[in-house]
């Protein structure tokens, strides 16, 4: 049963790894995304948004299909970044004996405490780093679309203003992962405690599941965050196909 309701939770691999951790049993939202966008928008947004569909702003020439091979690689690149600075965070890979003073102390906290602060600290870090390279990316991608053609200017233009108006809401969503994963780290904990029977826990055997869920929530997120970019790249591709 509980896992024929896992199967009911649609949406982004985030948004359901998101509602596995929390035990959440989602039902899918029949609301039309029409109304969902009209309740996160606000009015004086809408004029953006107007402006940029009716603007047909003059563009220079496009460069070839090199420079589209050159911003895929570019996507590739920042993507390689991202995922290697979630998997060689300090969260994942304790310092090894003879470290550092430093990364000592921040390893002894975690294993000796096994307290969820620390990883919170690190995922909020890490959110930071996967929102700026994400948003170096995505900018970078916009520049290139608005000297490729007017329509294309046109959705660069009509990109910026999305990412203005749902950005709050999209940090308000993302946010919202901490706390899931505390819960999630509380309960592991709980049930640890429960199977040691009033004897000592396990205490690496549920950290490491731990550890490899907050993980996968960070390249999930890592997914979500890169698909704007991964779009304007496609429009870049399609354009340069012509």
């Amino acid at each position: 049963m509980e896992a024929s309701r896992r199967a009911a939770v649609r949406g982004p691999t985030f948004i359901r790894l998101l509602a596995r951790l929390a035990d959440a049993d989602a039902a899918p939202d029949a609301q039309p995304l029409s109304d969902r966008l009209s309740q996160w928008i606000e009015w004086t947004q809408t004029l953006a948004l107007s402006a940029a569909l009716d603007g047909a702003p003059a563009v220079a020439g496009f460069g070839a299909a090199g420079t589209v091979q050159a911003e895929a690689d570019e996507c590739a690149r920042v993507r390689r970044m991202l995922a290697a600075a979630i998997d060689g965070d300090r969260a994942f890979a304790p310092p090894r004996a003879g470290a550092g003073a430093a990364a000592a102390r921040s390893a002894a906290t975690v294993e000796d405490t096994g307290d969820y602060p620390f990883f919170r600290q690190r995922y909020l870090a890490l959110q930071q780093t996967l929102e700026a390279g994400a948003g170096r990316l995505r900018e970078r991608l916009r520049e290139r679309l608005t000297v490729a053609s007017p329509g294309l200017a046109r959705l660069a233009a009509l990109d910026a203003v999305m990412e203005r108006a749902l950005g709050r809401r999209e940090r308000s969503l993302l946010g919202a992962a901490p706390a899931l994963l505390g819960r999630r780290f509380e309960r592991l904990r709980q049930r640890a405690q429960d199977a040691a029977d009033g004897g000592e826990p396990d205490r690496e055997t549920w950290l490491a599941r731990f550890r490899t869920d907050m993980r996968e929530a960070l390249h999930a997120e890592l997914d979500l965050r890169l698909q704007p970019s991964q779009g304007l790249l496609d429009a870049l591709r399609a354009r340069a196909n012509d």
